[in-house]
């Protein structure tokens, strides 16, 4: 005898307009509608990490559901120009499975928390080689995830890094004499002119932008 709680053999789909979280399954002649919640995974869009140093990649989630030892992390790994993803990562009832034959090998830490909804991990020793997109796969059964969450991780110079100040602070300086230059040595007559000018001004401020990659090149070792 068939269980009365499962779809089985007669299964369909949702029809159009219908929830797509949802399956209908013939019962009877009748439609019912199975309501499934749905994970959802939450991590930045870019980060910028340098050579050499340890990352945390952030992944957070919620559930309606209350989480259980059933609850699973997986992350995967597409390398920059790659088409096809690498599971390097799956945590499931407080234990940790990192993979072993992966370019992360004993490089791979758990810094999550299921029970304040974290799935976080962090990867020591960011190479170049690291640069790609990371996948943060998180299931609270019943829950399913509708989307996992990606994050693309750039890895830069140490000495990149470094530099920014100075290329902001030269680009700071330098705006700030256009607008006292342009500012201070003319007056409006009209709100027209003002905004003529404001357009020259914004024309100076861009062509600043460019000459701060002089500055940007001169400011980090590496270019030196």
């Amino acid at each position: 005898m068939a269980n009365p709680g499962r779809c089985g053999n007669r299964r369909k789909r949702a029809p159009a307009g219908g929830d797509p979280c949802g399956f209908y399954c013939g019962r009877g002649g009748q439609r019912v509608q199975v309501k499934v919640s749905a994970v959802e995974v939450n991590t930045p869009e870019e980060m910028f990490v340098e050579n050499g140093t340890d990352a945390k990649l952030p992944c957070t989630f919620t559930s309606v559901e209350v989480i259980s030892s059933a609850a699973s992390v997986s992350w995967s790994f597409q390398p920059e120009g790659a088409a096809t993803r690498i599971s390097f990562f799956y945590y499931s009832n407080g234990k940790s499975y990192p993979g072993k034959d992966i370019p992360f090998k004993d490089r791979i830490t758990w810094a999550g928390d299921l029970n304040k909804k974290d799935a976080s991990i962090t990867i020591s020793n960011m190479q170049f080689r690291d640069n790609g997109t990371y996948i943060c796969d998180v299931k609270n059964p019943p829950d399913i995830v509708v989307k996992p969450g990606e994050i693309r991780v750039r890895v830069v110079e140490k000495d990149l890094h470094a530099g920014f100040p100075c290329v902001v602070g030269h680009l700071h300086k330098r705006i700030t004499m256009i607008l006292e230059e342009t500012l201070n040595s003319q007056s409006f007559s009209s709100s027209e002119e003002c905004c003529n000018n404001c357009l020259q001004v914004l024309r100076k401020t861009v062509k600043a932008g460019f000459q701060a990659v002089d500055a940007m090149l001169s400011c980090i070792p590496a270019f030196t």
